[in-house]
């Protein structure tokens, strides 16, 4: 028994759909790359009991500013304080990390490509 291949599968266009396939990933993977750069470039900022500790972090989850308002450094609960240095940086490097993924995801269509980001 013969196989069928759909209309106008073999119709020597082969190569051209493959050469149109790869341009397409190079596409993809150059506009990730490009939007993984911008990403990185920003800053996102977080607070953490009601603004007495703020942390700024870059898209790289570099950390690059702690403000810790004077009123909350009690030498009698260092704990709270580096509780609240902790619970300030956790969320910034959230907010970073999530937009990262929304951003790929939008560039890619939601499509999960391995080893791409």
């Amino acid at each position: 028994m013969k196989a069928r291949l759909p209309k106008g599968y073999n119709n020597g266009g082969g190569a051209a759909n493959i050469q149109q396939l790869a341009r397409q990933a190079q596409k993809l993977q150059d506009d990730m790359e490009a939007a993984s750069a911008e990403l990185e470039l920003k800053e996102y900022s977080a607070a953490a009991g009601g603004g007495a500790v703020k942390v700024t972090v870059t898209g790289k989850m570099e950390l690059t500013k702690i403000e810790i308002s004077p009123e909350v450094v009690d030498p009698e609960d260092v704990e709270m304080l580096g509780d609240l240095v902790m619970a300030a940086a956790n969320e910034a490097l959230r907010t970073a990390a999530k937009e990262k993924e929304d951003t790929m995801e939008t560039i890619s269509g939601g499509l999960n490509i391995p080893g791409m980001f």
